[in-house]
């Protein structure tokens, strides 16, 4: 165990150290192309930037104006008409939640391990199911809008599928693996 603590530990400086010698040693010019890919991120960041303060301003204004908790408390019904008990239902915010934004969803994750413990069921749910969805619309958002894609009408049908298809899988995997 302490051989793979080793190469862990000495994993990342190596390869800063040996990418670069290897890339002297062929002739790149190393300083150059990380100049030139250091101005390429920063104009990308640049670009990327509306897109990113308009979701996240999206986000706070839908979290802050109790449209999660209304739309969490119509979703609660379906989750009953599948036989899924009342304390299940703490895991609908997490589940709207995290296509929109994946710190927002950390943070509704945090607070469901915080109230019901990490080894609970409700606190391996939560974890699953933030490994299994995806920040569907923060993807179209950012990504697709710094590129100039405009129409991503079945970009989003699917993300959207996948995330429910990521709830059930996570619902289904907790209970298998641990209840």
């Amino acid at each position: 165990m302490s051989f793979i603590a080793e190469i862990s530990r000495w994993a990342i400086p190596l390869l800063l150290l040996f990418i670069p010698l290897i890339a002297f040693l062929r002739g790149v010019p190393v300083y150059e192309s990380f100049v030139t890919g250091a101005e390429e991120g920063f104009k990308t960041a640049i670009k990327i930037l509306p897109f990113l303060v308009g979701m996240l301003v999206s986000i706070r204004i839908f979290v802050d104006s109790g449209a999660l908790e209304i739309l969490a408390g119509l979703l609660q019904p379906i989750f009953t008409i599948f036989g899924l008990d009342s304390e299940l239902t703490a895991i609908i915010p997490l589940a709207v939640m995290r296509p929109l934004s994946g710190s927002g969803a950390l943070g509704v994750a945090t607070q469901l391990i915080n109230q019901y413990g990490p080894d609970s069921f409700i606190g391996r749910l939560a974890s699953t199911l933030q490994g299994s969805t995806d920040t569907t619309f923060f993807v179209l958002t950012v990504y697709f809008g710094s590129v100039g894609i405009k129409k991503y009408r079945y970009a989003l049908k699917l993300g959207l599928m996948a995330d429910l298809i990521g709830l059930i899988a996570s619902l289904w995997i907790v209970h298998r693996m641990f209840y």
